[in-house]
């Protein structure tokens, strides 16, 4: 059976691999901007994460929620945060994030029962 955690992870992995191989200045920029604003500054770094989790589910991008959802559970946020997250995330985006509200859950379960 297929893990879809590794799964992620490894397409993740070797297209970012691919794609900062080019060595592009501007995407190098733009990865490395995206991996620094979730370093601890003002906000913690759980907070940052369930604002990008939040974010990502608005925007649908489902890559996106399942890499917050996935540093989300490595850094300890507890289900019920993350669904109050993604509560408020339904509630801005609308009906139309019910889709990937349930791929984030799917996700969420995969990762719980990988422990």
């Amino acid at each position: 059976m297929s893990n879809p955690i590794e799964e992620f992870n490894d397409y993740r992995s070797k297209m970012n691999d691919k794609i900062l191989a080019d060595n592009n200045k501007i995407i190098k920029r733009i990865f490395n901007l995206d991996t620094n604003a979730y370093t601890e500054g003002a906000l913690d770094v759980k907070t940052k994460e369930l604002l990008g989790l939040v974010a990502s589910t608005v925007l649908r991008c489902d890559d996106c929620v399942k890499y917050h959802l996935e540093t989300s559970h490595k850094i300890g946020l507890k289900k019920e945060e993350v669904v109050e997250a993604l509560s408020i995330a339904t509630l801005v985006g609308g009906t139309i994030v019910i889709p990937h509200l349930r791929k984030a859950y799917e996700f969420w379960d995969a990762l719980e029962s990988n422990n």
